[in-house]
């Protein structure tokens, strides 16, 4: 009983991580919430048993690729959406 509350309270956390993510107009705001949303969901992968699934997720996804837009938006300028 504990595991399916706990693991109803994250899932409702990552919806919300998810659609502030998608509904912020400032890129490096999104990126933020975008890192949460993942970091979150490995969070549940661990919490679930999947440990090897959360640790890929928490390094590739939270580490890598986040890293990635980041420097993108540094480059780029991260111009904010109209």
């Amino acid at each position: 009983m504990i595991f399916t509350v706990i693991t109803l309270i994250l899932a409702i956390i990552m919806i919300i991580l998810a659609v502030i993510a998608v509904e912020q107009k400032d890129i490096m705001r999104s990126i933020i919430f975008l890192m949460a949303f993942l970091f979150v969901l490995s969070a549940n992968f661990i919490f679930l048993g999947a440990t090897l699934i959360g640790a890929i997720e928490l390094l590739v996804y939270v580490g890598a690729v986040s890293a990635l837009l980041v420097f993108t938006m540094m480059i780029t300028g991260g111009k904010e959406i109209e």
